[in-house]
């Protein structure tokens, strides 16, 4: 008896690591902020049941993940630059760039507010941290987050203040830019799901505040992007059904029902 108990038990584990080792795996290229709110991470097993898919992913800026895609080293894109995405495709890097989801970026920064920002349009916000030669914190790391920055310093009729001692260039993710900017007393321009994460984790300590919202130049589109023929080695069918799961209802509505602290961090946007 005991004998065939353990013959059982084995067989069992056997069928639970062929269910595991059944899931066909597949690796995404996309940047720091799905990562770093917990969105990936809360999306794992809702695809994995919907699919069949294991998915796993590289979190970079979205500069470095596109550099990812051209060189085949991913399945699937996951990004947020509609400028360089639309220019990834045009050059024949990417097919199928679907729009899918979306939120927006703040200008955040030490609640004693030195520059005097608190209110203020983005544009004069900036201009006036330029004037109050006000510390800066910039992801300067070719991310998403880090282009639309700079788009914004242009289209407030600024230079890029690079080369000032006031205009800190952090080179790393989200996260670390805003530890540094609470170090520094520092503005800073994020996305609102890390700023959602990084607030429910900080509880306040860091000093740092919303100053700055709502304009339209600061929407946060994101996109999902298939590769093309060219990448002879990666998982074209997979990426396919990825990409159709987070465009279907499903999917969606995984992506509405993603918060934290009763915050939306995202607001799914596929075919609208």
């Amino acid at each position: 008896m005991r004998k065939l108990t353990l013959i059982l038990t084995l067989l069992a584990a056997l069928g639970c690591a062929g269910t595991v080792f059944a899931a066909e795996t597949i690796l995404v290229g996309t940047t720091t902020s799905t990562a770093d709110t917990g969105l990936l991470d809360a999306l794992v097993p809702k695809i994995l049941k919907d699919t069949g898919l294991e998915m796993r992913w590289v979190a970079v800026g979205t500069g470095k993940a596109l550099e990812h895609g051209k060189n085949c080293d991913v399945d699937i894109l996951m990004v947020h630059a509609p400028g360089a995405e639309k220019k990834f495709i045009d050059e024949g890097h990417g097919v199928s760039r679907m729009e899918f989801m979306f939120n927006d970026f703040v200008l955040v920064g030490p609640a004693k507010d030195p520059a005097k920002i608190k209110g203020k349009p983005v544009a004069d916000s900036l201009t006036a941290i330029a004037a109050a030669k006000a510390p800066f914190a910039s992801r300067g790391d070719d991310s998403g987050t880090h282009k639309m920055e700079q788009g914004l310093w242009k289209t407030s009729g600024l230079p890029l203040p690079d080369k000032e001692s006031w205009y800190i260039g952090v080179g790393q993710g989200m996260l670390v830019t805003l530890r540094l900017a609470s170090e520094r007393g520092a503005y800073t321009l994020t996305d609102r799901g890390t700023w959602i994460s990084f607030e429910a984790k900080d509880h306040g300590k860091s000093g740092l505040v919303i100053l700055s919202e709502g304009d339209k130049v600061l929407r946060n589109q994101y996109s999902i992007i298939l590769l093309p023929p060219k990448c002879s080695k990666i998982k074209h069918e997979a990426a396919r059904k990825l990409q159709a799961w987070f465009l279907s209802r499903a999917g969606q509505q995984a992506i509405a029902d993603f918060k934290l602290e009763g915050k939306s961090l995202f607001t799914p946007n596929a075919a609208k």
